[in-house]
């Protein structure tokens, strides 16, 4: 039998006792493949094992889990060298999994971890802030931040996606938007922001598409920032179409600066992050990712 290229899987601990993902890895290890599985813990577990995956020359880290776990081990990846960097698969098993949703990973484990093992490696950007902290998916600012950051575990697990939806709801009377200047090349806005995302993906939020037209390899973030006052028909209309809607401003850019005169605080893959400041650039073609044929966030 020929050997098969190492894959290391690197599985967040909330989904280890997943007894579909077990029967998927003991199937495709009877079909040859060579399959590692370390567990996360605590903060830094997923970097380590990035660095043990590197060293054991693994072709593949599949980040199993949620988007906390995929940008963990995405920024894991990026900081490595380059000529020996593993590509990365993703498997979802987290609450929300809005990267994988809207680049179409399969929600079952068997298909979703051939494809994380197998499938086509295509180059993607990943988004810098203030050189020191990534995302892969999407930075949410104002009113959304809250709803993610706020929104009680066990409404999270029993709901998923909708909760964040239903808990903003019950949240309309702590609206406040956030006064702040955005500006990048050739852009300039100001005033007060309800909601701003930025995005290399599409959707947050348990799937609020913020950013309806974003590709993850044209080099540019997409820039959504609602400043209706009418809040509930924004969000609705931003879950039922993606035509244009006046109270929201987009943009493309390859790199942006926000400045608050207050803190803000912004959510990175569900990563919260404060301050005044926030510079954000776009690193192209920074990572190597198996994605599924047709994905529609490939130019």
């Amino acid at each position: 039998m020929d050997n098969k290229p190492l894959t290391l899987l690197i599985l967040n601990g909330k989904g280890a006792g997943n007894e579909d993902l077990r029967d998927a890895i003991t199937a495709l290890r009877e079909q040859g493949f060579d399959i590692a599985v370390r567990v996360t813990f605590e903060k830094g577990d997923g970097d380590r094992y990035v660095k043990e995956a590197i060293a054991l020359q693994a072709e593949t880290v599949v980040a199993g889990g949620g988007d906390g776990t995929i940008n963990e081990i995405a920024t894991a990846l990026a900081a490595s060298d380059a000529a020996h960097r593993p590509v990365l698969g993703i498997l979802p098993l987290g609450t929300a999994n809005d990267f994988a949703t809207s680049v179409g990973i399969p929600e079952e484990m068997e298909p979703a971890l051939r494809l994380a093992i197998q499938g086509k490696a295509h180059a993607i950007d990943l988004a810098r802030v203030n050189q020191s902290h990534y995302f892969i998916n999407m930075a949410t600012g104002g009113f959304g931040t809250r709803i993610t950051t706020e929104t009680p575990e066990k409404l999270k697990s029993a709901l998923g996606g909708v909760s964040y939806f239903i808990h903003g709801l019950m949240r309309m009377d702590t609206l406040k938007p956030d006064t702040c200047e955005i500006s990048g090349p050739d852009f300039a806005w100001q005033g007060d922001a309800l909601v701003i995302g930025i995005g290399n993906g599409r959707q947050a939020g348990g799937g609020q598409r913020l950013c309806p037209s974003a590709l993850i390899n044209d080099g540019r973030l997409d820039v959504s920032i609602v400043t209706a006052q009418e809040l509930l028909p924004t969000l609705l209309h931003s879950l039922t179409g993606d035509d244009d809607n006046p109270g929201i401003v987009t943009t493309q850019l390859e790199s942006l600066t926000i400045r608050s005169p207050h803190e803000m605080t912004f959510n990175l893959d569900g990563e919260p992050l404060s301050g005044r400041e926030f510079v954000i650039e776009v690193m192209a073609g920074a990572l190597s990712c198996r994605l599924p044929p047709q994905c529609a966030l490939l130019s």
